[in-house]
């Protein structure tokens, strides 16, 4: 899909912001950059793409550097082989950075994101000034194992190649079950977002690049350990979720790996944060963001 296709009219981002690709640590990272002042850089998970942001960059880019890419196998990056482990997929994220001459961030992360938030922020603690994780556990970090025998997570194992034979063709009755299930309301994860997503997933590669994400859980969750090894992160945390999904535990897991957490539950939501509470989402990180350090 190149980018003439892309419907923007279902994730609008402000007019300023461009489209660049990125070479990068053995794969090509497709990232939206604009705006002005502190760079923030917005990581998407599984079920969407970096274009779940466009409410928050209106929010943001008046006073921001605004920075949203795909990450590696998903939306309109490249879809290697491998590399699927966040550890460096982070490597990704800094080496974009880096191609874009940006030594310091503030980091907003959601689902599969928040995972490679903390390799990246682990890897580089320096680099990073606040960072806001949504939505979604770490691998191997305090209730983990808890977390990986609940049945409704069977999809942490499911990839080969039969499950991409499976899923092969079927890319929106797979993308429809967590649209469904992991909302309040699945009529707020509209179908015009639904066929935009699904196109996406749809791409060749794109899904087993999916099944990859989660299969790296448990390289993910022995990198996690050695992270938490070397201590706590210092920067301030915001830490929310949805009422229906993870909200009411994220606070527990982010205190395991960092110290200065201030935890938050959005009402009336489910996993879907910027789809199903559009402005609860980005009103608390955008103040978040904007408070005196």
């Amino acid at each position: 899909m190149n980018h003439t296709t892309r419907q923007d009219g279902i994730h609008p981002f402000p007019a300023g912001m461009q489209s660049r690709e990125i070479e990068t640590n053995a794969a090509t990272i497709h990232v939206r950059v604009g705006g002005q002042g502190p760079a923030v850089v917005l990581l998407h998970g599984f079920g969407t793409t970096g274009d779940m942001w466009g409410h928050l960059a209106h929010a943001l880019i008046e006073d921001h550097t605004v920075i949203a890419p795909d990450l590696r196998g998903l939306g309109l990056s490249s879809k290697p082989e491998g590399g699927y482990d966040k550890k460096n997929q982070a490597a990704d994220v800094w080496g974009v950075l880096d191609a874009l001459g940006v030594p310091a961030i503030e980091l907003i992360t959601h689902d599969i994101g928040i995972m490679v938030g903390y390799a990246a922020v682990a890897t580089h603690p320096e680099r990073v000034g606040r960072w806001v994780a949504i939505d979604a556990p770490l691998p191997g970090i305090g209730p983990w194992d808890r977390i990986t025998q609940d049945p409704t997570m069977w999809h942490f194992g499911f990839g080969g190649h039969d499950m991409e034979r499976l899923v092969d063709g079927r890319e929106r009755i797979y993308l429809d079950r967590f649209w469904n299930e992991l909302s309040v309301d699945p009529r707020r994860f509209d179908e015009a977002k639904r066929q935009h997503y699904a196109a996406l997933y749809a791409q060749p590669g794109a899904m087993r690049a999916s099944f990859a994400q989660f299969l790296a859980f448990t390289q993910d969750a022995a990198d996690n350990q050695k992270f938490l090894a070397q201590g706590k992160l210092q920067m301030p945390v915001l830490a929310f979720g949805g009422e229906a999904t993870f909200g009411p535990g994220i606070g527990e897991v982010l205190r395991c790996v960092a110290d200065d957490v201030e935890d938050a539950i959005i009402p009336d939501c489910g996993h879907w944060i910027t789809e199903e509470q559009p402005q609860a989402t980005t009103d608390l990180v955008a103040d978040f963001l904007r408070r005196a350090h």
